[in-house]
């Protein structure tokens, strides 16, 4: 899709993590579907472990170190957003990750950088699925 009529500097906070939401939703997808799973059921049920807000902040937690400085600020920009209504599955620390997170890579696809999102991902999960694989 044609992000060119969007100018990432003045869509709001919620804006973009609305986009990387969508963007993330699409990335695990993606990755289940690549790492052999076929059933809308293990599909569905899969999918929980990349998606929740605290799974979404353990993540974001593992790609801070490879962020470059605009990218922090994006990430804390998003995190920083004051939020009312969080799920009663995460703690408001881990929902404001998530939500930093997801601005993030709202940004990146707006900016047209599918290669640092593929990048940041994997960085991102790829520790995730090791360690359930054992």
């Amino acid at each position: 899709m044609d992000t060119s009529c969007l100018n990432p500097a003045q869509l709001s906070t919620p804006s973009l993590a609305y986009l990387g939401d969508c963007v993330m939703e699409l990335c695990v997808r993606t990755r289940l579907l690549q790492r052999g799973f076929s059933t809308s059921r293990d599909l569905n049920a899969e999918a929980l472990h990349y998606v929740r807000a605290g799974a979404q902040a353990d993540a974001a937690e593992r790609i801070l170190p490879h962020l470059t400085e605009q990218e922090a600020a994006l990430y804390r920009r998003g995190r920083n957003i004051g939020h009312t209504n969080v799920p009663k599955s995460a703690t408001v620390a881990q929902y404001r990750m998530a939500t930093g997170l997801e601005v993030l890579f709202g940004y990146l696809y707006v900016t047209g950088q599918q290669a640092r999102i593929d990048e940041l991902f994997l960085l991102a999960y790829e520790p995730m699925e090791r360690q359930e694989n054992k």
